[in-house]
């Protein structure tokens, strides 16, 4: 144990996929098909009728940046979420274009990224660093 004290965001929670939900990849497929092409071309698309990337985004990120603010100097924040949510945050915090978030691929079971604040902005340390990468969705094909 680590004593630290422990606080939920509701704004860390993982991407609302709509109609989506509790479906598998093979069964969006099927039900989705145009919507899934799309949104595997990299379109923005709100899966099922749920959120788009950016807005995970615009409600993480701030969530981040607040508790960045309270940190003591040379402090180190933990946060965890679903892999997307933090997909989404780590492309918005380093600056990049929604449509290339999806480069840094999943994020893996019980693996995390390492974010740095330097002079010029945020910058990726580490990403999907723990264990070797395993596949996200176990039925993608």
């Amino acid at each position: 144990m680590t004593g630290l004290e422990v606080h939920q965001d509701e704004g860390l929670r993982e991407t609302y996929a709509g109609e989506w939900q509790g479906l598998t990849n093979t069964e969006i497929r099927a039900r989705y098909p145009e919507e899934y092409e799309a949104w595997a071309q990299g379109h923005p698309v709100r899966r099922g009728g749920g959120e788009l990337a950016a807005e995970v985004a615009d409600r993480a990120v701030p969530v981040v940046l607040a508790a960045v603010e309270k940190l003591p100097e040379d402090g180190t924040l933990v946060v965890v979420s679903h892999g997307g949510t933090i997909r989404t945050m780590i492309g918005r915090l380093l600056g990049l274009e929604p449509v290339l978030w999806e480069r840094f691929g999943g994020l893996s079971n019980c693996c995390w990224s390492v974010l740095g604040q330097g002079v010029r902005g945020w910058r990726l340390l580490e990403h999907n660093a723990g264990t070797l990468p395993q596949p996200v969705i176990g039925d993608e094909t």
